[in-house]
């Protein structure tokens, strides 16, 4: 039986200079896997491309996921199908509130249909009284305080901040894959522990995590079923989680004298 998310000969390409060079990969739901890699090795470039992210040029491979190839999709597409992206760099938007946010992006990944026939192609949104049990169900979890949801959207936020409110919206949207694009980067170890708490606290058989990371650090949290090392644009070993604390060790000089690398 496939995998839940199949990656198959993935090659990319930005700016015309190719970065991923044949990467293939598979997850299945309920698992989690990471993948580590020096700078420069195609992590991010993996995780924009799946999103589909325009900067980033498909120029051969498949990614499968629900029997489809999800390359031909638009990027709101593939969020309703059930993958998520956790970005490194969240973006900052003045005036607009965590609240008002979140309720915008509900409605569009899960719209529902208006039986007057009235409203925005006959669908509603979410009724705002279960839209503010549910916010309310998920910062309590997450252990946020009620007046976080006020805020704009990660304005003026810490780094920590700014990526508990990723893990906030993967709890709201409840995608079925979810991608975190180095939610370890810029964090000190204390916020790495929340947020790695914060993911663990959703994670269940209906929910499959890649995590992309430079350092083991953030997968003494977040435990990995499956470690995969990166390097020039494809996937060069795999292991268990023993591999991470093996490459924590080492380093990526030693993967890359094994594989003749300069």
């Amino acid at each position: 039986m496939s995998a839940d998310l199949v990656i198959k000969n993935l090659h990319v390409s930005v700016e015309g200079r190719e970065i991923l060079k044949g990467l293939n990969l598979a997850i299945d739901k309920g698992e989690v896997h990471a993948i580590m890699g020096p700078n420069g090795s195609g992590k991010s470039t993996l995780a924009n491309t799946l999103m589909g992210h325009p900067a980033y040029e498909v120029t051969e491979g498949e990614v499968w996921f629900k029997g489809q190839n999800i390359l031909a999709l638009s990027p709101d597409e593939r969020s309703r199908l059930g993958l998520f992206l956790a970005f490194q760099y969240p973006s900052t938007i003045p005036g607009v509130s965590v609240a008002n946010f979140m309720r915008t992006a509900i409605n569009a990944r899960y719209p529902q249909p208006d039986p007057s026939g009235n409203g925005n192609g006959g669908s509603k949104g979410i009724p705002m009284r279960e839209f503010r049990r549910l916010l309310r169900e998920k910062m309590d979890m997450l252990k946020m305080d009620a007046g976080f949801a006020r805020r704009y959207l990660n304005d003026g936020f810490s780094g920590g901040e700014k990526k508990r409110m990723e893990v906030l919206q993967m709890a709201m949207l409840q995608p079925e894959i979810a991608v975190l694009d180095e939610t370890d980067s810029g964090l000190d170890i204390d916020a790495v522990r929340i947020v790695s708490e914060g993911v663990n606290q959703l994670m269940s058989p209906d929910l499959g995590v890649l995590v992309i990371t430079h350092y083991q650090r953030i997968l003494n949290y977040i435990k990995p079923d499956h470690v995969h090392i990166l390097v020039d644009g494809r996937i060069v070993m795999s292991g268990g989680p023993e591999l991470a604390l093996e490459l924590e060790e080492k380093g990526y000089d030693w993967v890359k004298e094994g594989l003749g690398h300069d």
